[in-house]
């Protein structure tokens, strides 16, 4: 039987793990693309961008270019979680396979 446990539950919630895969796939994501692309609300968003940064998955940086904006990306620990959130996906998925 599979361990689900060794599921990252922090990253294994729709919304979070949909930040990640976004994160993941580009470099750094304005806010207002991530709630675009999600199609989620500012606060919704917001909360779920915090979980991740208070695990220390994601980092931010608030820039002024014509007004102000603030980018998400990755951090190293980010990339190895969802990195090892992945392999224990497809351990699930070959084991269901057999």
């Amino acid at each position: 039987m599979f361990d689900f446990d060794r599921l990252d539950k922090l990253i294994h919630e729709k919304g979070r793990l949909a930040i990640m895969t976004l994160l993941a796939a580009r470099a750094q994501w304005p806010f207002q693309d991530l709630k675009a692309e999600l199609k989620m609300s500012d606060g919704n968003l917001i909360t779920h961008l915090r979980a991740l940064h208070q695990a220390g998955y994601v980092a931010y940086r608030k820039e002024i270019l014509v007004r102000p904006q603030t980018k998400y990306e990755l951090t190293a620990k980010g990339k190895k979680a969802f990195e090892n959130y992945l392999e224990v996906l497809e351990e699930m998925v070959r084991s269901a396979k057999q």
